[in-house]
């Protein structure tokens, strides 16, 4: 009975703490657990790397030069087909500024075009040399005729008509110009002015600059009081300006005239002659010239001026304007000192 009493007892004392063991266990469930690290009792051993052994030389690989892009090279290889060698330098520098690690390549590319002018145009040169060689007396003349009208001032003020012609051959050394002119007008009947001219002018090449010429020119011009003036000169020239789109050639010598004046004794006097040639080409249409004169003697002295500019309206035909001034010093009795010509006329060429 004793033991049964006791074991009662120790039940209800079991039960009475039950609730307190169900509120600390999950008190206790809360609570975090610890982390073990287990550290290795011997470290590892060191990283190492399996690479391939290091060359003692470093190897070289032969590589090109590099290549400019297609769209240039098309570029210049289009310009370089044309003859205009300024165009092709100036795309040149355009291609050199843009690609300079292709200088090189733009370089042999020019200077293999201008060796290739540089041929063409020697070729061609000789050609030119053959043919003139060749030619007859009568061969490589080149020649205008004008056609036109006038105004003139001084001792006649009314207008009329002027024809001209011009012939010019070029040789290797020699060149020959032949020019006439002829301006005429009548006024109820009566001329009033009747002016001829004819030259006649070789030319032999010295060297580059340097030439000599010789000058036989008629003249009549009953206006300003001579029949006939006969003009015999000859001396030394030199062309300053020799390019494509301007020339200017300067003359100088002495000359003799013989003038046979109306109404007045025939004369033969010395003087000296100075000439002026000068063209220059504006445009492919338009040109303007300047040639101009003088002849200083003891007695009278003569200058002329003739002023043109002329604009082509086709390959052969142009219209031509131009000024002209004569002027003597010491003219016949009854005859003015200047005379000027304005002329309109068009322009064959052959």
């Amino acid at each position: 009975m004793t033991d049964y009493v006791t074991a009662m007892t120790m039940h209800r004392r079991v039960l009475a703490s039950l609730p307190i063991l169900l509120i600390a266990v999950p008190v206790h469930a809360q609570e975090p657990e610890e982390q073990l690290i287990l550290l290795p009792a011997v470290p590892p051993p060191p990283l190492e790397l399996d690479l391939p052994p290091y060359p003692e030389f470093v190897p070289f690989v032969a590589a090109g030069p590099p290549h400019m892009p297609r769209q240039v090279r098309a570029m210049l290889d289009e310009a370089m087909k044309t003859d205009d060698s300024a165009a092709v330098a100036a795309m040149v520098k355009f291609a050199q500024a843009t690609q300079p690690y292709d200088k090189d390549e733009i370089k042999g590319l020019h200077r293999a075009y201008l060796d290739r002018r540089a041929k063409e145009l020697a070729a061609k040169t000789e050609a030119e040399l053959a043919r003139i060689r060749a030619s007859g007396p009568l061969e490589l003349w080149k020649g205008q005729i004008e056609l036109g009208a006038f105004r003139s001032t001084g001792n006649t003020d009314n207008f009329g008509f002027t024809a001209a012609l011009n012939f010019n051959r070029k040789g290797i050394e020699w060149e020959h110009i032949v020019q006439a002119r002829a301006d005429y007008q009548e006024d109820r009947g009566v001329v009033t002015r009747e002016q001829y001219s004819a030259s006649y002018q070789p030319r032999y090449t010295l060297n580059e600059g340097f030439f000599t010429y010789a000058r036989t020119q008629y003249e009549r011009d009953r206006i300003q009081g001579f029949e006939d003036r006969y003009t015999l000169s000859g001396g030394l020239g030199y062309r300053v300006l020799n390019g494509r789109t301007m020339t200017l050639s300067l003359e100088a010598g002495p000359a003799v005239r013989r003038v046979n004046y109306v109404g007045e004794p025939n004369e033969t006097t010395w003087s000296v002659l100075t000439s002026i040639d000068f063209d220059w080409k504006i445009n492919s249409t338009i040109k303007l010239s300047q040639d101009a004169s003088s002849y200083i003697g003891s007695d009278n002295n003569t200058f002329t001026s003739l002023t043109a500019l002329e604009t082509a309206m086709s390959k052969r035909l142009k219209a031509k304007l131009s000024y002209a001034i004569e002027h003597e010093t010491s003219p016949p009795t009854g005859s003015l000192k200047t005379d000027t010509i304005s002329r309109f006329s068009l322009v064959y060429g052959f």
